[in-house]
Order: C-alpha cells, then sequence, then structure tokens
C-alpha cells in the first residue's frame, strides 16, 4: 500500500497524495552555460524527465536561471547551499523550487526572507539530507552518521519551517549505501506525512549505480515509500532517467513505453538470441506505446512467454514464430526476426493513433 503522503505543486506536476511517483534527474552542466544547460535539459524531458535540478554555485549561476526558465519544458529546481542571496535571486528568476536546508543558511531572518518568498511564489521547498554532510553536533552524538542521526537533522529543518507556518516540504535522506538508506527513509515515513523524495546517493557508476540503485528504490518503493525519485549515477544523466523509468515500471507503478522480455540463453537456444533481443530493445526503446514485448529463445518457455505478450518471437532452429496478442502471425528466419518484430511494433503505434 502506498504511504500516504500531503500533496504538493512544483509547478505542473504534483507530488505526493495519489499523485504518480515522478521521475526527476539533475543537470552536469554550468548553469552559468545556457546554451548547454538547457540543451542537457531537453535530452532529459526526452527520455522522460519530469523535474530537473540545477546547482545554484554562485550569482551568475542564479542570475542564468532565469534564461533556462523561460525555456525549460519541464519544473526547474534550484540547489542552494549557504547563501540565501541565491535563493532569493533563483526565486525572483522564476525556479519551480528549491533545494536548501534551512539549518545550514545561517540566521534566523535569512531563512524568514526565503520562505516570505518562497509562500508568495507557492514554491515548495526540498530538505535534502546527505549522510556525507550532517551537522557536527550530530555527528558527535551519534558517533558517525547513522540512519537516526539522519532522520534528526531532516526533523530539525523541518520545524524550522514549521515554526515559520511553511509546510509546502519535500524531504530526502540520502546515504550511498542502501540498508542505511531504507531504514533512514522507513524512520522517517513512520513520523511525518511530507513526500519523501527517494535516491541512493552516490550510487555509483552507470553498471553498479544501476544495481544499487534498483535493490534500494525498489525496497523503499515496494513498501509504499516515495513520491519522487533521482537515480544518482556517474555519467550522463539521462540514464538516470531511463533507469528511474525501467525501476517504476518492473514495480508497476508507471507506464511508458515497451516492457521487454527476454530470456537468459541456455543450450536449448537455436537462433542468436542476444544479438536479436539487444537489437529489438534498442530500436523500441522510445516507442510511443506501451506494450510487452518478448524475445524467446526456445521451444520450451518461449511459446508460452510469447503468447502472453503483446508481441512477441518465440526461436526454433535457425528462425522463430512471431505472435501478435497470442496469435501466431508466421514463422520468421532468424536474420529477420528483429525486423519482423519492430515492424509488427509500429503497426501497432498505428493502429492505436488511427482508434482501430
Amino acid at each position: 500500500m502506498r504511504r500516504v503522503s500531503r500533496r504538493i505543486q512544483l509547478g505542473n506536476v504534483a507530488i505526493g497524495g495519489d499523485a504518480p511517483v515522478s521521475v526527476q534527474s539533475m543537470c552536469s552542466t554550468s548553469t552559468s552555460d545556457v546554451t548547454a544547460t538547457l540543451e542537457q535539459i531537453r535530452r532529459l524531458a526526452e527520455a522522460g524527465c519530469e523535474i530537473v535540478r540545477c546547482a545554484v554555485p554562485d550569482e551568475q549561476a542564479a542570475q542564468a536561471l532565469s534564461a533556462i526558465r523561460a525555456e525549460c519544458p519541464i519544473p526547474l529546481v534550484a540547489d542552494i547551499h549557504f547563501d540565501y542571496r541565491l535563493a532569493l535571486t533563483a526565486l525572483q528568476s522564476g525556479v519551480d523550487g528549491l533545494r536548501l536546508n534551512p539549518g545550514n543558511i545561517g540566521e534566523r531572518w535569512k531563512v524568514e526572507e526565503v520562505v516570505k518568498a518562497c509562500a508568495e511564489r507557492h514554491v515548495p521547498i526540498r530538505i535534502g539530507v546527505n549522510a556525507g554532510s550532517l551537522e557536527k553536533e550530530l555527528l558527535e552524538r551519534h558517533g558517525h552518521p547513522t540512519a537516526a542521526a539522519m532522520v534528526e537533522s531532516a526533523l530539525g529543518h523541518i520545524r524550522i519551517l514549521e515554526d515559520l507556518g511553511y509546510q509546502d516540504i519535500k524531504v530526502s535522506l540520502k546515504a550511498s549505501d542502501i540498508r542505511r538508506t531504507v531504514e533512514a527513509y522507513r524512520l522517517l515515513a513512520a513520523q511525518v506525512d511530507y513526500p519523501l523524495h527517494i535516491g541512493i546517493t552516490e550510487a555509483g557508476t552507470t553498471w553498479a549505480g544501476t544495481i544499487k540503485s534498483a535493490v534500494g528504490l525498489g525496497a523503499l518503493l515496494y513498501d509504499g515509500i516515495g513520491d519522487t525519485l533521482r537515480v544518482s549515477l556517474t555519467g550522463d544523466p539521462v540514464e538516470e532517467v531511463r533507469v528511474g523509468w525501467e525501476i517504476l515500471k518492473s514495480l508497476e507503478l508507471r507506464e511508458r513505453g515497451p516492457v521487454f522480455v527476454s530470456c537468459p540463453t541456455c543450450g536449448r537456444c537455436q537462433i542468436d538470441l542476444i544479438s536479436v533481443a539487444e537489437e529489438v530493445e534498442k530500436r523500441l526503446h522510445d516507442l510511443p506505446l506501451t506494450i510487452t514485448v518478448a524475445v524467446m529463445g526456445c521451444v520450451v518457455n518461449g511459446p508460452g512467454e510469447a503468447r502472453e505478450a503483446d508481441l512477441g518471437i518465440a526461436g526454433g532452429k535457425g528462425q522463430g514464430i512471431l505472435f501478435r496478442h497470442g496469435e501466431v502471425v508466421r514463422k520468421v528466419p532468424q536474420e529477420e526476426l528483429a525486423d519482423a518484430l519492430v515492424e509488427e511494433a509500429w503497426k501497432l503505434v498505428e493502429e492505436a493513433s488511427s482508434g482501430r
């Protein structure tokens, strides 16, 4: 069962309540380079990114947000640390959200100014707790950045905003290891009803980070915890978005494009299944239709899986049987299997668009 959280609005994206879990990423460009940043944001949006965050390390970056916001196709969040003036400039530039820890920007009057500006513009604040940057006093009390210390940090930041009458809040609690991250989110989820942004921070390279993120985020999402997510990878942020969507699709929380099913191959396989499966996945990755596509290699499990899918191939000796909605279409030689499956998929797209 999905955790019940309060609903907030980030630009045109609803977060929390019964809104779907949103996929988020962060630009790796210099924010002051408006052209490069917008180019990357467009690539992210095309891949399915629904919220994008930009680093704001200085005034030049904060000023650039105005031009970025003017052409940004998705909600834009400014990532602010320590300097409340950067937050105010970002808000004046029209950002849709702030990532800001109020306890880290100094005197109360500075927090009050930021909160007042956010309230006037209906801009939510994400409190982002990271195990690598906890407050010194918490580390001294807990000994090291435990899950309990992370939650205590989050609650402290939340209280600052609540004391100012501000509750348009989202919270994240990220560590680079799965157990501590999951424990922290579970602890906080039981204490507050604010929407939660989930992620395993510094998860690693695309290969290792994908695995770590899938395990950690999968555990949280299966528990019903999580309203937005980011897969943090050392690589092209577009891959973060693709992995995020695959995680949500695997748990049947969101639909976007094809769901691929393919067997691991074994000694029964008599076609070059690996190359066929890889080619089909590559060519249908951006198919604008939610269908299940099965690429199977032998006569044992293949026919059953292919028949259950919207489109499927069951391999035989140097050939395969093409299925569509459970019905046999025809036998296809191995060298034509990928082409046949891709062609049939686009026929489904044409039929869906024409209402047939």
